[in-house]
């Protein structure tokens, strides 16, 4: 009943014109009204007649100020009703929105969409469908632009049917043609399971975001954690440096105390044995005047009178002479201080490494499984070159430092990191490898693959990969691969190839070598605790190179 009160309101207040809500409204004495714009322009079509009518009842009139406007009484049936006197602008269809179909000129926005007449209808053209029995039958949905969608393209008929065989929608006349024997049944019937699996799928959905929130939850919480220890490690780390500057400047302060002390005291034994000898001297001045005077007396008896007393000399209480160390007062001092910086340096060299690495470990997450196909290995691919420093006299680097080839000796400038041993056709790379890392070596002829740290030795039998606790090679041959560390050989089986894949994973301590073909073959792994960052070796004696992956 309510909906039929707004419907009558509505049918006084809507022009019979363009059927929209009245804009300016003017009333005849008939009673009929009209937007002043919808009049207008029906009545300029009878200006040649000077003879205007209402458009609905068809009254004449002879002039058109005959109007009489009532917008008092209108707007108090407006103000009762609770509706304007015209759209407003936003009851429009925007660009957005769903137009109705009905409407002419500029449309309103649909206030739902009817799945049996496959057309949209705004508020005012929508109401056939509450009022007229057949169409209060009709499937009344929210605005949708896709009603299309569901007329066949083939029959122009509306798809009620589903066809299970191809998964499709289909009218009743491609039942009967080109999906006849198909497992089909209603619309209705195919969304009514769907929205069952639908259903699951968001208990399914519901309950992994229950998850992933508890998740997201136990992140923050480690990040937290993870921040608090940082920041713990951070201060404690700054303190403990402090102490130990503190007692560098101490020991500094004790040496300069120490040496200002003793330079002081030495200082002191000098002037004072110093002041000695002056006054020794001024002694013997006056003895020898007095000696001189007397050698000059005439008188006998009188020279031989004084002589006794004269000649007799007090002993020195210091030796005759002054033994001086060589001019090294406090230069062992100096050299002494050096070899504590050289002791102080070596140690935090050595120590900085593992305090480093120990950084580079804290690993809250739980390691992620192994690769197990080539495409997850590259995964973890690295960029690496080969370090011209490092490499022995009789190997020449090529290709951005990539390829490495046997050769006859080359004049490489002398350095530290250069390999010098005899037969030690070596390389090291630039990069230095930590976390996961994956790379793969191209090779023809005798080439062998290693890791090593940093410090191996560059020279001697001791510094050939493998010969050593600092590295670990993989020896590719002709007749097979021999894998080696510490000097300790273990036979390694598998099928040959050209291109070996190396993985590292340092934190985990695993290191696999793989021969690569169509497939990837295991050939060796090493499972061991990494100590230092590595870096990726080889050994050449004809050519090899580091592939590009990425």
């Amino acid at each position: 009943m309510a909906q039929k009160g707004i419907q009558l309101d509505q049918e006084t207040i809507s022009c019979s014109i363009c059927l929209d809500l009245l804009k300016d409204l003017v009333t005849f004495s008939c009673g009929h009204s009209y937007c002043m714009k919808c009049l207008q322009t029906h009545w300029d079509k009878e200006d040649e007649k000077k003879l205007y009518s209402c458009p609905q009842c068809r009254q004449t009139f002879t002039w058109r100020t005959f109007l009489q406007k009532k917008i008092a009484d209108l707007e108090k049936k407006l103000k009762k009703s609770g509706l304007q006197a015209a759209p407003a602008d936003h009851c429009y269809a925007g660009a957005e929105d769903v137009a109705c179909d009905v409407c002419t000129g500029r449309k309103l926005r649909a206030q739902k969409s009817c799945l049996q007449c496959l057309a949209s209808y705004c508020q005012n053209h929508l109401q056939p469908h509450f009022e007229s029995a057949p169409l209060k039958k009709h499937k009344l949905v929210e605005p949708s632009k896709k009603l299309q969608e569901n007329v066949c393209s083939l029959h122009d008929e509306v798809m009620k049917i589903f066809c299970r065989t191809d998964q499709q929608s289909i009218c009743t006349i491609c039942l009967l043609d080109e999906h006849k024997g198909h497992d089909t049944v209603s619309a209705a019937a195919e969304r009514a399971e769907r929205q069952r699996e639908l259903e699951v799928s968001r208990q399914n959905i519901q309950q992994r975001i229950q998850d992933r929130e508890k998740d997201v939850k136990l992140l923050q919480q480690e990040a937290e954690a993870i921040n608090r220890s940082a920041d713990k490690a951070v201060e404690d780390s700054q303190e403990i440096f402090t102490q130990l500057i503190h007692l560098i400047e101490t020991r500094r302060s004790d040496v300069s105390q120490q040496v200002r002390s003793q330079q002081e005291s030495q200082v002191s034994r000098v002037k004072e044995l110093e002041e000695k000898l002056r006054q020794e001297i001024a002694e013997l001045k006056r003895k020898d005047s007095e000696l001189q005077t007397l050698s000059q007396t005439q008188d006998h008896n009188q020279f031989l009178h004084d002589y006794p007393s004269l000649s007799t000399l007090r002993q020195p209480t210091h030796s005759s002479s002054i033994h001086i160390r060589p001019l090294r007062y406090f230069e062992e001092v100096t050299a002494a201080v050096s070899a504590v910086r050289e002791k102080l340096q070596d140690v935090l060299t050595e120590t900085w490494t593992n305090i480093s690495l120990t950084v580079t470990e804290v690993d809250v997450l739980l390691p992620q499984p192994e690769p197990k196909t080539r495409e997850e290995f590259i995964r973890y691919s690295c960029d690496i070159t080969l370090d011209p420093n490092t490499a022995n006299r009789n190997l020449l680097l090529s290709d951005e430092d990539r390829n490495v080839t046997w050769t006859m000796s080359l004049p490489y400038p002398s350095h530290p990191d250069r390999f010098t041993g005899l037969s030690c056709y070596q390389v090291l790379s630039r990069e230095s490898l930590t976390g996961r890392c994956y790379w793969e070596v191209e090779s023809r002829g005798r080439v062998d693959v290693a890791v090593a740290y940093k410090n191996i030795s560059r020279k001697g039998d001791g510094c050939v990969f493998g010969c050593n606790d600092k590295s670990w090679v993989l020896c590719c041959g002709d007749s097979g691969y021999e894998f080696w560390h510490n000097d300790v050989l273990t036979p390694v089986s598998g099928p040959w190839s050209s291109r070996v894949g190396v993985y590292l994973d340092h934190r985990a301590g695993i290191l696999s070598f793989y021969s690569i073909s169509e497939t990837m073959t295991l050939l060796h792994r090493v499972h061991t605790t990494f100590t230092q960052p590595l870096h990726a070796g080889l050994y050449v004696g004809s050519t090899a190179e580091l592939c590009k992956l990425k």
